[in-house]
């Protein structure tokens, strides 16, 4: 459950790359409520340099049963996020796991390594505009608000797939105290749903909710 929301709420599928306005990455950190295995939590996403034009976000999640930490470092291409390197690092009651993610763009290919099977540690081949879990977040921030196509191409976990995302109109949240319309992007597989919330000037979703059956794990920016 864990690894599926942290990459469940993220997207994938090729989309039109010349038509991507520019990120222009920015210091960010907010603290984030979440209910989690029917527990509160505390969580935090953060976006900060790490020096030679790249960045670092995180996102962790914590409570009395979990310590979840995930974190990829990223820089910008033309305007387009590129991943470098990540880590995912989890710890569930007495399980902890951990993986790496390594993006070798002067080889085109991603590889894991640590806590993975064999048949996910890659090599998978890159192409440009290729996103792992977290920047897809930033990307989804970035386009919803655009009103750009909500397509990606996600590799990660081993892995290369397609999502897209629709647009399920506006509503309303409080961010920072105040009252603020927010565009709604849902994705439906199954009988699992994932729906995020965005708004202008956020960098990241203000809300992340995924309902896996009978199952609800939400994430969302502290008032």
């Amino acid at each position: 459950m864990t690894k599926t929301f942290l990459r469940g709420a993220m997207l994938a599928a090729s989309l039109a790359l010349a038509a991507l306005p520019a990120f222009a990455a920015q210091p960010f950190s907010a603290p984030y409520q979440a209910d989690y295995m029917g527990m509160k939590a505390t969580g935090r996403m953060a976006i900060e340099s790490a020096g030679n034009g790249q960045w670092r976000y995180t996102l962790e999640i914590r409570n009395q049963l979990a310590d979840l930490v995930q974190t990829t470092v990223f820089d910008e291409d033309g305007g387009v996020l590129r991943p470098l390197s990540g880590s995912d690092s989890n710890k569930l009651l007495i399980k902890k796991s951990n993986r790496k993610a390594t993006y070798d763009w002067s080889k085109g290919v991603a590889t894991w390594s640590g806590d993975v099977k064999p048949d996910r540690a890659g090599p998978i081949k890159l192409q440009k505009g290729d996103l792992d879990a977290l920047l897809v977040n930033l990307a989804i921030a970035r386009d919803a608000v655009a009103g750009k196509p909500l397509r990606y191409r996600l590799v990660d976990n081993g892995k290369a797939r397609d999502l897209t995302y629709s647009v399920a109109g506006k509503e309303n949240v409080t961010v920072g105290g105040k009252s603020q319309q927010a565009t709604k992007v849902v994705s439906t597989s199954g009988d699992k749903k994932v729906t995020l919330w965005v708004v202008p000037g956020v960098p990241v979703p203000v809300r992340i909710m995924q309902v896996n059956g009978g199952d609800t794990i939400d994430l969302r920016i502290a008032q």
